[in-house]
């Protein structure tokens, strides 16, 4: 199972502030041990949303919406994507997180990605095929 695990933006996230040294020791430990762990699969923080942008769909109009965006408790400041075996297991990683935003109260949420079985019937041979062809273009890319 994959979860992807995502670090909700605060006041202080959203105005730029950067963590310090000591937050920057413990999220690598922690990072570190998810690595060591086969959990750790992809990890990123986030720029504020004053330098991103949304895109509003519309039947076939696009309307495109510059940040900054004002409920910063729905913005996520970083993410990782995990594989587990439950949703129990994300929590307990989670637990063990130092605190994303130390001085504040802040909050990780954690959501299970879909496979493909997920889909049933109407994801085809065919669509699961183009899928793995193109995750595998995708991670040769990495590399």
């Amino acid at each position: 199972m994959r979860f992807m695990i995502l670090v909700k933006a605060t006041k202080n996230s959203e105005a730029g502030a950067l963590p310090d040294e000591k937050l920057l020791a413990a999220m690598g430990k922690f990072n570190e041990e998810l690595a060591n762990a086969g959990v750790l699969v992809a990890g990123e923080g986030l720029q504020p949303s004053s330098k991103g942008a949304r895109v509003r769909f519309n039947g076939d109009k696009r309307t495109v919406i510059d940040g900054p965006f004002a409920e910063t408790k729905e913005l996520v400041a970083g993410f990782w994507i995990w594989k587990v075996k439950s949703k129990q297991e994300a929590i307990e990683w989670v637990k063990r997180c130092p605190n994303p935003m130390p001085g504040e109260e802040s909050e990780i949420e954690i959501r299970q990605v879909f496979e493909a079985e997920d889909f049933g019937a109407e994801f085809t041979p065919e669509l699961r095929e183009q899928e793995e062809r193109l995750r595998a273009q995708a991670a040769a890319k990495k590399k």
